[in-house]
């Protein structure tokens, strides 16, 4: 049994990538999409005539609604490979604008019941601001579902899961990307502070029985993905699915549910000022998530002109 396999046994794995090819060579029960991978993929041959079609089906609507049809489009296309969810996400610029938020939800929720696809099979992703988690509040009490993105702290993931959401995404490998140009080394996985923050969040849900999952994200090696076995769901690229596919390594669980509610843990709480300011406390926390704002909202406005070229 290799690697992955032996993952799948302690661990939901998510296919972290827009190519239905790939995703269907590693046989994931979900797949997770965002602006930059449905860029990626469109750009491939492979879907030359799926964006055709999307914008010969949908030319006359503006670039922002054509945006939002093709990440449906790609999203459609994976729920026939995968059993279970896909994850489709707002638009960026969004993202401290919770009405805005909640209206462009309804949108991509709207375009996938239109296609057959019933909400749940589909995952709303929102930036893991104070408004967005707000927006994704008011979102679940209408049954549609969110995966909180872009969480680099334990702030952020304690007032995710006192909202209510269904999912989070906490951001190892960008966590460790920081902290390893901050602090000049490298970090083995044991120490990795992406592994430790999703280790802590998940302890933290076990031991107080929040039903909020923990889906660790944007992983740079196996060895971050494996110290992680255990988690609820693991969202990983192809390429490291691949070399788990490749490896025979002995894979342990990492991460348990009963040891977490062992633990002395102390229950917290983040109304708006004390969430704004823990987060502004912490510099990789701030650093992280305005960077990702900014690389996802750029990519959404490049996906916006590919539709318009094609017009």
């Amino acid at each position: 049994m290799n690697a992955l396999e032996q993952l799948k046994q302690y661990t939901v794995v998510v296919a972290d990538t827009s190519d239905v090819n790939a995703i269907r060579q590693y046989a994931p029960r979900d797949a997770t999409t965002n602006p930059s991978l449905v860029l990626k993929a469109a750009q491939k041959p492979d879907y030359e005539q799926l964006l055709a079609e999307c914008v010969h089906a949908h030319g006359r609507e503006d670039d922002s609604t054509l945006a939002d049809r093709l990440l449906v489009r790609f999203g459609q296309e994976i729920l026939k490979v995968v059993p279970g969810r896909v994850s489709t996400e707002v638009d960026a610029r969004l993202s401290f604008d919770t009405e805005a938020s909640i209206e462009r939800a309804r949108r991509i929720v709207s375009f996938y019941e239109e296609a057959g696809v019933a909400r749940e099979r589909v995952l709303i992703k929102v930036a893991s601001t104070w408004e967005g988690i707000r927006a994704a509040e008011r979102l679940e009490r209408e049954g549609i579902r969110c995966n909180l993105t872009l969480l680099f702290s334990f702030p952020q993931a304690v007032a995710c899961a006192d909202a209510g959401v269904t999912l989070i995404s906490p951001f190892v490998g960008r966590i460790y990307d920081w902290y390893r140009k901050h602090e000049g080394k490298d970090y083995a996985p044991e120490d990795d502070p992406g592994v430790l923050s999703v280790r802590r969040i998940y302890d933290y849900y076990k031991k107080f029985g929040y039903p909020t999952e923990v889906m660790g994200a944007s992983f740079r090696s196996t060895g971050q993905v494996l110290a992680l076995a255990g988690c609820d769901l693991l969202t990983i690229s192809p390429e490291l699915l691949g070399e788990l596919a490749a490896s025979d390594r002995r894979v342990e669980r990492r991460l348990d549910p009963d040891a977490a509610k062992a633990k002395a843990i102390e229950r917290e709480r983040f109304d708006e000022k004390a969430f704004r300011w823990a987060v502004n406390e912490d510099a990789m926390a701030t650093d992280k998530l305005a960077e990702g704002i900014r690389v996802f909202a750029a990519d959404v406005v490049r996906l916006e002109a590919l539709v318009r070229q094609l017009r």
